[in-house]
């Protein structure tokens, strides 16, 4: 469906989620009016258009990204599609080749397939090199002024938090992330040190006022537990920006009751969880010959009933980690919803698209009231059966009201630079 581009527009006959509009139900009709950009009051001079029950939804926010990794993967294949395998392959690819002539194109190519999908907001993680040689920030805060208006941009640095034993390098590396705006990234290893890196991490994060996001304990090992090193930390220093943690596969292979009491632990601390299922799913329990017996999903239920902020993205995009994915949203609440089983569960898990990620990242949170602008997404699909049926390719992606053209990249653009 084309819409018309004159003129403001009554769309008739829209679902949308219940909760997107405070109703306790799964789905429920709406009417919209969209002049100048944004959403309105109704208007009688308003074209009306009969959208046939079409699902509708803000657009979408994806806080847990890869842009500087995204689209290696036919130069510098995952061997065996193991954890291990992944680091190993991405280790040798940024050696000589991740400068801006690199990254450049395939950081805009991931950013096209997102706007196109109906994607507003995206934060990525930036592996971290040498402050004073790092092409990464430079490009990002670049990439960040082209794409004001289309897509907002956050970006955290990425390395382990044993950096913060090299005080003068990590020093500087804060200091990187600050000059940029971005948000103070770590990885958790566990070591008898722990304890302090996070202290020295996080103060370092309060002192320059900006958040925290760390990747932890991406294992099936249930004896790995810095999660609730994490969550004590913060408790321990009062540390009040805001702290998000990602994956935690390793929640779903301890006994239960250690998993519960570092839930509960977490919930005190307000962090925020973001899961990613879909390169959890594609790496964790891989064995050579052996059928994967665990799904790498974290606890997502259990941590929506203590009240924890809870959110899903999309992670890795066709590099070592996870070869497929194309920056799709709905895609992701697709395979979010078969992998840890929202369906048949409380009715407001859209929102961990949408209004949660916001939460944990500071996005401008979704809004359909009059004002807001119309940045929506719109699915021939009727219902949840429909929705996640089909890929949703003829999805409509209005941007201030306009709109937009759904057309993919071709992945032709990036040979030149899949040449080894």
């Amino acid at each position: 469906m084309t819409l018309p581009t004159n003129g403001p527009l009554h769309l008739k006959n829209l679902t949308i989620p219940g909760c997107l509009v405070d109703q306790d139900t799964a789905l429920a009709s709406l009417d919209l009016t969209i002049a100048n950009g944004k959403i309105s009051t109704p208007l009688e001079r308003a074209e009306v258009i009969d959208m046939k029950g079409a699902m509708v939804f803000p657009a979408f926010i994806d806080m847990h990204t890869h842009l500087d990794k995204g689209h290696i993967w036919p130069r510098t294949p995952n061997p065996d599609g193991s954890f291990e395998g992944a680091i190993n392959a991405v280790s040798n690819d940024k050696t000589g080749k991740w400068g801006v002539d690199d990254l450049r194109p395939r950081m805009s190519f991931s950013l096209r397939s997102a706007y196109a999908h109906g994607t507003r907001a995206i934060r990525t993680h930036l592996d971290q090199f040498d402050p004073k040689h790092d092409a990464s920030w430079p490009l990002f805060s670049e990439l960040r002024a082209e794409w004001a208006g289309r897509i907002d941009l956050q970006a955290a640095c990425l390395a382990n938090c044993e950096m913060v034993e090299d005080a003068a390098r990590f020093t500087a590396i804060a200091d990187l992330v600050a000059a940029h705006e971005g948000v103070l990234g770590g990885l958790t290893i566990p070591n008898d040190q722990l304890d302090w890196q996070l202290e020295t991490f996080l103060g370092a994060a309060q002192s320059r006022g900006i958040a925290a996001d760390f990747h932890v304990d991406e294992t099936l090992d249930p004896d790995v537990n810095t999660l609730k090193h994490i969550a004590q930390s913060v408790l321990d220093h009062g540390f009040d920006m805001s702290v998000t943690v990602g994956h935690l596969c390793s929640l779903s292979t301890m006994d239960e009751a250690t998993a519960l009491n570092t839930l509960d632990l977490v919930a005190r601390a307000g962090l925020h969880v973001v899961s990613l299922p879909m390169c959890n799913l594609y790496l964790q329990d891989r064995h050579p010959a052996r059928t994967p017996r665990y799904r790498g999903i974290t606890l997502v239920h259990e941590m929506r009933a203590r009240g924890i902020n809870v959110s899903f993205a999309s992670d890795n995009t066709r590099d070592p980690f996870y070869a497929y994915g194309d920056m799709d949203m709905l895609e992701v609440m697709r395979e979010a919803t078969r992998i840890g089983h929202l369906d048949h569960a409380e009715l407001d898990w859209v929102d961990a698209f949408l209004g949660n990620p916001a939460k944990a990242t500071g996005f401008d949170a979704p809004s359909l009231a009059p004002g807001a602008p119309a940045d929506l997404v719109i699915c021939r699909a009727r219902e949840w059966t429909e929705l996640f049926a089909r890929p949703q390719a003829d999805r409509i992606v209005l941007r201030d009201g306009v709109q937009i053209d759904t057309t993919l990249p071709d992945y032709a653009e990036l040979d030149p630079l899949m040449r080894t």
